[in-house]
């Protein structure tokens, strides 16, 4: 964000320019976006149980919509939803021909996504795109002669495309929209401007779409422009939108109706006169998302999606008089024969528990019960023709799902081998499959066990669905996780969750599952805190060094933060720190946690997230050379879990921190204090237990004099491991062997110890093994520390690392234009200066 801080847009560049070729898909990714993290769930159509898009018939009687993968049409007056669509792929984004005759969607199988004709009559299907790019969103034209539509295929930025339509026949399209490279610093958006959420004017003359032309913040403002290539488009209103606005108009044309969190941390129902100028209107209002809004061709109702209940549903509001009501679903026609799973999960005491369930035919095609949230795993490692996909249950589901085999996955944590189970499902009949998972707890000796806890999740953070505490416990309870660190964090200019400021430990928490609220401090340039143990409310305004904002300055530093926290009890941690190695000496750039040296070297860091949302090794190898200067900083583990969202990074406690405390009831103040002190050990996967000299992670040998002293290691696994490994002072200094099936370790010997310093165990995979819905699986302990004699650790070339380290990050801070004062410019300088100097001192 602090590479360019001027706001000048490059010449658009226009004209009619041809679509994607139509061979073989493009070898690169899709997309040329950040941040997938963000567009993939808030832009992307989404697998979902309910309802996640919709259109009307032309006669206002009936929509169409998608849900579960597939198209379905329902009449308003009816509860019977009737399939009109069933793979092979996930369905998405109907719209319906003015003349009732075709249906144009979206059609997702792998990362291409593609659009697909329907023969409504018929039932016929047509592909109509070929390119293998992601093309969405696409909308007929008034006269169903043409379709507009988003495509990547042009560089792979998201711009409008307009085909015409002949019969089932589809020209050529044509980039209606220019390409345009933007100077301004945007963050969380492609330097390209984009253009999506396209609807035509009533006249057919013209498309409004959402773009983000000339802005920093958003996906954006509406545009209205010319439906001809190279047209010029002029803005109508803007505002901060987040890919949802989706835009429709009244039937009489006069009125637009779209999405918008405007001054709120929900999205809810707007309305703004279709003529430049005008200024928005609130239709709804609550605590919960109201989007994809749809007019009916009688302008009497305005069909939308809602999350009101915590899943989707489809609600329909009658205007004027504001009153909805939902589109209730008590009966699915199917258009093939299927029967049904009867799914019990039950513990070794026979009692129902919690669970990740994946169901799917023999194609791969997902399934899940009628009331599922249902999450598709971020990273595709191509290991199925779908990405991974799964389900929470509480113990008891009835699943519908085709004739034939179907297979079965069933997990809880990472102390459980997963439970796998081929069923032959009998049309017209429900199979019963009945799962028991057994307890195989991670013991760390009389007195003392593990508590696992994710210290990086946001309960709700602009996804699909809405969450609640208690629904956190239950996924928390799916996953075998003790304790959910929920951070409070904006998500641009909202804070979903900020209801929840100053709650400490929820209610909705039970004795063995807690739920606290902390904090995330978002500020990007000098990298994100994770505030946990917070007392109080959320610190405001939560981030700083946003250019163009009244928080453009880079004050308050992350040091300045840590002292706000650590003064309301909180321990301080940095997240996600490191997607690749930084190289000061040699190539000095910005990384993703730029003042952890600083703030390590000023004594405000508590611990590190070395199994986090970011690369595991990359990250270890910061917190290795730190260590080798004498800083002591604990292991910790957090997913950034985004709990609501549909499609996420993996389930929360996907990386998760297991913590050594004192045998008894769970309480979080006692389990942060025993993080504090390095108690504890960070994995995706293996569960690892080391000790040095008979003393456990976290503690420190004290040796008169260099000598040998006994270890001993212990490792379980649900997953094959590549390396098991005893790492001192930032060296390999034993490999363990590993049992035939690479998941068991128990080894004892010696090592020498000549150098004060520190050693950890750790294992990890070379890729990724299913179901870790990770890249690689890693797992590391906090350090055992070591003091021979009266000897300090020491690492000059370590120390001129972070010397290095400092320069560049001094040097780009007083380049930095937005101070609130030179005073305060000075006082960040000096922070930097002072960090310096300790590093010069350990030289």
């Amino acid at each position: 964000m602090r590479a360019h801080f001027a706001s000048r847009l490059l010449a658009l560049l226009v004209g009619c320019v041809p679509y994607h070729s139509w061979g073989a898909p493009p070898a690169l990714p899709v997309l040329d976006l950040p941040h997938s993290y963000y567009y993939r769930e808030m832009y992307l159509p989404q697998l979902t149980s309910g309802p996640s898009s919709l259109a009307w018939s032309p006669d206002s009687r009936a929509l169409v919509y998608s849900m579960a993968g597939s198209l379905w049409r329902q009449r308003v007056d009816s509860t019977s939803a009737e399939q009109l669509t069933d793979g092979p792929g996930y369905d998405y984004q109907p719209d319906w021909s003015a003349d009732g005759r075709y249906i144009v969607y979206a059609s997702s199988l792998g990362p291409a996504i593609e659009l697909m004709l329907l023969e409504v009559a018929s039932g016929r299907t047509t592909q109509l795109t070929h390119g293998g790019a992601i093309n969405v969103e696409p909308r007929f034209s008034p006269d169903g002669q043409r379709i507009v539509f988003v495509s990547s295929a042009y560089h792979r930025h998201l711009h409008l495309f307009l085909a015409e339509l002949h019969g089932t026949e589809m020209s050529e399209p044509v980039r209606l929209s220019g390409e345009s490279q933007s100077t301004l610093p945007r963050y969380y958006y492609s330097a390209f401007d984009h253009e999506i959420n396209p609807v035509w004017t009533r006249d057919g003359q013209s498309v409004v779409f959402v773009s983000n032309r000339g802005h920093i913040y958003g996906t954006g403002g509406l545009w209205r422009m010319p439906a001809t290539p190279g047209a010029e488009a002029s803005e109508l209103h803007y505002e901060e939108t987040s890919w949802q606005a989706r835009p429709d108009f009244s039937p009489d044309g006069q009125r637009l109706v779209y999405s918008s969190y405007l001054g709120r941390n929900t999205q809810q129902l707007w309305l703004l006169p279709a003529a430049a100028g005008g200024d928005p209107l609130p239709l709804s209002f609550g605590d919960w998302d109201e989007t994809g809004p749809r007019w009916s061709p009688d302008g009497r109702e305005i069909a939308y999606i809602s999350n009101c209940e915590g899943g989707l549903e489809l609600r329909l509001l009658t205007f004027p008089g504001a009153s909805s009501r939902p589109l209730e679903i008590t009966e699915r026609r199917r258009l093939h024969p299927g029967g049904a799973l009867h799914l019990t999960v039950r513990d070794e005491r026979g009692q129902p528990t919690a669970a990740r369930v994946t169901v799917t035919d023999a194609g791969g095609r997902f399934f899940a019960s009628a009331h599922a949230w249902l999450h598709h795993a971020e990273f595709d490692r191509n290991e199925s023709p779908f990405e991974a996909r799964y389900f929470h249950t509480a113990g008891d589901e009835l699943i519908e799902v085709p004739a034939g085999s179907v297979s079965v996955e069933v997990m809880k944590g990472l102390t459980r081998p997963p439970e796998r189970r081929s069923v032959t499902v009998t049309a017209g009949a429900t199979s019963e499959v009945p799962v028991v998972l057994t307890a195989r707890r991670w013991q760390d000796g009389p007195g003392r066990h593990w508590v696992s806890g994710d210290v990086h999740v946001h309960m709700n953070y602009g996804g699909h669905y809405r969450n609640t505490p208690a629904r956190l416990v239950l996924q928390a309870q799916a996953e075998d996780l003790d304790i959910v660190e929920n951070l409070i964090v904006n998500k641009e200019q909202r804070f979903p969750d900020i209801a929840y400021s100053g709650r400490g430990v929820d209610p909705a928490s039970t004795p063995a599952t807690l739920v606290v609220h902390g904090q995330e401090f978002h500020s990007s340039y000098w990298g994100h805190l994770g505030l946990i143990g917070l007392r109080g409310d959320t610190l405001l305004p939560g981030f700083a060094g946003y250019p163009n904002t009244a928080a453009a300055s880079l004050a308050p530093t992350n040091a300045d933060v840590a002292d706000l926290a650590h003064a309301r009890g909180a321990l301080v941690g940095y997240v996600h720190p490191f997607e690749e190695e930084p190289q000061p000496l040699t190539h000095p750039a910005h990384t993703d946690a730029d003042e952890l040296p600083v703030d390590v070297a000023l004594g405000k860091v508590d611990y590190m997230e070395i199994v986090s949302f970011a690369d595991h090794q990359a990250t270890a190898s910061v917190w290795y050379r730190l260590l080798n200067l004498g800083f002591r900083i604990p292991a910790a583990g957090g997913t950034d879990a985004m709990a609501d969202y549909a499609t996420l990074r993996g389930p929360v406690g996907l990386n998760r921190v297991y913590v050594s405390i004192p045998a008894g009831p769970l309480a979080s103040a006692a389990w942060l204090e025993a993080l504090k002190d390095g108690r504890s050990f960070a994995t995706n996967g293996p569960l690892l237990d080391f000790s040095l000299a008979g003393s456990p992670v976290g503690a420190t040998v004290k040796l008169e004099r260099p000598r040998t002293v006994a270890f001993y290691a212990r490792l379980r696994s649900i997953v094959p491991l590549d390396h098991a490994q005893i790492v001192c002072n930032g060296h390999v200094v034993r490999e363990l062997a590993l049992r035939s099936r690479r998941d068991t370790l128990d080894a004892s010997g010696t090592l020498p110890l000549e150098l004060s310093g520190w050693c950890v165990l750790r294992a990890f995979s070379d890729r990724a093994e299913y179901p870790i819905l990770d890249n690689f699986v890693y797992a590391t302990t906090s350090p055992i520390y070591v003091t021979v004699g009266e000897e300090k650790p020491r690492s000059p070339e370590d120390a001129r690392f972070f010397e290095a380290w400092i320069d560049h990050l001094a040097q780009v801070t007083g380049a930095y234009p937005d101070w609130n004062s030179a005073q305060e410019k000075a006082a960040v300088l000096g922070e930097l200066a002072q960090a310096r100097a300790v590093y010069q001192r350990l030289e």
